[in-house]
């Protein structure tokens, strides 16, 4: 028997709020609540300094709902909100790191972006995550493409990621390669509806609250364009380099061109360029034509002075390998498809990038 909204709603009428009296769903901290089957999933927006006593909450409320019958997993996301208050009734915090850190265990933590969606990215950021492991490298892939998360499909993961303490996320693994992304959390089919300060909680939560073991390199599948997502994993997390990925024409130059200068300005080093969908390679004739242009991504890293990685085909297989959970460099490796993702995984390892 699956549990109800309403059942939800019920329990958590009966959790305190700590500072504004009554309760979470009166004084409004709970939001974006989603009751799926068994699985219960909300945010709690909370004033950052009383971040203490809403621990306590997060904790009542998860109990609360564990005892619902029904109810498989419960999923809270805690995120802060600023309060406007004169600086005299501000509370007194001790001084906590500032800039960007590291992530406990990972070496290295590469980005993989884009300007322009459907670019490819994530189907690079999969082949190239398992082609990195095949070369012998611990590799982490952390999907923070957080309304349109693809790599459990692509990468053949599916279920809830455990949370033995209720505070550290295990994240899954297959093919070699650590991942957790926000679609272990939601349906396929479900809408991620979550504004600024719930994407940079959940990223937050995702970077440092997941327990990703020892690493030598986490690629970051990063949503495409220069928004919330991609400043707070530049603000919070050492990034050691970035990798932009584009298709040859020139509108997706035009916003590749925007994600450079992002990085830039953000201080996060340009490992180099990969253009995805360069050239196309009739299956029944062999007659090469490049639907997209080519050559665009090519000119626009020699203008920059950073290198063309690759230049990765159009090509049936590539699709077909992502869509059924193992990449081509998983399910055919000694193709040549395979063996363009293989080169890049071999070139940044060799420049000590990954």
């Amino acid at each position: 028997m699956s549990v109800t909204r309403e059942q939800v709603l019920a329990v958590l009428k009966t959790v305190t709020d700590p500072v504004a009296g009554g309760d979470i769903m009166a004084s409004g901290v709970v939001r974006a609540l989603q009751v799926d089957g068994g699985a219960v999933r909300f945010v709690m927006e909370i004033p950052p300094q009383h971040a203490d006593a809403f621990s306590a909450v997060k904790s009542a409320a998860e109990q609360a709902l564990s005892r619902l019958d029904g109810v498989e997993t419960v999923s809270i996301v805690m995120t802060g909100h600023t309060e406007k208050a004169p600086p005299e009734l501000r509370p007194k915090r001790p001084a906590q790191p500032t800039g960007p850190q590291k992530i406990p265990g990972v070496d290295r933590i590469v980005a993989i972006a884009s300007g322009k969606g459907g670019v490819g990215k994530s189907a690079v950021s999969a082949n190239l995550a398992c082609a990195l492991a095949q070369q012998g490298r611990r590799v982490g892939l952390l999907d923070a493409d957080v309304y349109g998360p693809s790599q459990p499909r692509m990468l053949g993961v599916s279920g809830r990621p455990a949370s033995p303490d209720g505070k550290t996320i295990l994240p899954m693994r297959n093919h070699g390669v650590t991942m957790m992304s926000i679609g272990l959390m939601t349906n396929e089919d479900q809408a991620v509806i979550w504004r600024g300060p719930m994407l940079m909680g959940a990223l937050q939560q995702m970077m440092m609250q997941v327990q990703w073991g020892a690493l030598d390199v986490l690629l970051v599948d990063l949503p495409p364009g220069t928004g919330d997502v991609q400043m707070t994993l530049a603000q919070k997390a050492q990034v050691d380099g970035a990798i932009i990925v584009s298709t040859p024409q020139d509108v997706a130059l035009l916003d590749a061109r925007k994600g450079i200068d992002m990085f830039k300005q953000l201080n996060v080093p340009l490992l180099g360029m990969i253009e995805n969908m360069s050239t196309h390679i009739c299956s029944n004739c062999g007659h090469e034509e490049h639907v997209f242009g080519h050559g665009g991504v090519a000119r626009e890293a020699e203008k920059l002075g950073v290198p063309l990685l690759a230049e990765v085909p159009l090509d049936l297989q590539v699709r077909l390998a992502a869509d059924g959970g193992a990449p081509i460099t998983v399910s055919a490796p000694d193709s040549p498809q395979a063996q363009v993702f293989q080169k890049i995984a071999a070139d940044l390892v060799a420049r000590g990038a990954a």
